[in-house]
């Protein structure tokens, strides 16, 4: 292992919105290290790349220990769906499943395949391309629909059957984020911070983080073209209102 790597200690198996973003910023507090997320594939085009690859060349190839070498921990998609390569990967790191009621789930699902529509309208900017390519081929590869609640439920109480499978019960944390830190600090083996447990991501907050990156974004790809970008900006504005 290069002396510049950081080993992964905790694997997120949760889909996204189960509280991943409050672990997120969790699990940095605890471990004092970074944990990996959605947030770094918008962020880093170097990561979408990589992923959007690995989709291509039919969810082979991908060098996970280049990919994770900064980070001590991931939650939420994309990598969450390959919890089993990165135990392979890992085999001493901890599985973290964070869970939620299914029906809620579903509800707050709704918001990123809003956004995930939004983006695909506007994939002829080449960042959201990527992501909805990232989208088919990677996130969301076995749901056909992914505006029906039936497939959708039954889809996500299959992952979490399988991750319980999977993963031996001495390695393993079903979590709610409800159930605050003392859960969470038992399974890592540290202490309790005299904080409160952060909430992140309620209702609105993710079409708020993703209006702000594809207006990021349009702004990097269109900023000389002042026409353009402007009409592109109303239009995000109306699709991610």
């Amino acid at each position: 292992m290069p002396a510049t790597e950081v080993r992964m200690k905790l694997i997120g198996a949760g889909y996204g919105r189960t509280g991943t973003d409050s672990l997120k910023e969790a699990l940095e507090l605890l471990m004092g290290g970074r944990c990996y997320h959605m947030k770094e594939v918008l962020a880093d085009d170097s990561h979408l790349d990589r992923w959007v690859e690995f989709g291509a060349n039919g969810r082979q190839g991908m060098d996970w220990r280049a990919l994770f070498a900064d980070f001590e921990a991931t939650v939420d998609w994309p990598a969450a769906n390959y919890y089993r390569e990165l135990m392979a990967v890992y085999p001493d790191a901890k599985v973290l499943l964070s869970v939620r009621d299914p029906e809620r789930w579903f509800d707050s699902f709704q918001a990123l395949v809003r956004i995930s529509r939004a983006f695909r309208r506007l994939r002829f900017v080449p960042k959201f391309g990527k992501f909805t390519r990232m989208i088919d081929t990677v996130v969301w590869p076995h749901i056909k629909d992914p505006t029906d609640r039936q497939e959708c439920v039954a889809d996500f109480k299959a992952h979490i059957d399988a991750v319980k499978a999977d993963v031996p019960p001495e390695k393993l944390l079903v979590f709610d984020v409800r159930e605050g830190w003392e859960p969470l600090c038992e399974f890592l083996g540290v202490p309790v911070p005299d904080v409160p447990f952060p909430h992140k991501n309620r209702r609105g907050d993710v079409q708020r983080y993703a209006r702000r990156q594809a207006l990021r974004t349009v702004a990097r790809s269109y900023g000389w073209l002042v026409i353009a970008g402007l009409v592109l900006a109303l239009l995000l504005a109306r699709l991610l209102g």
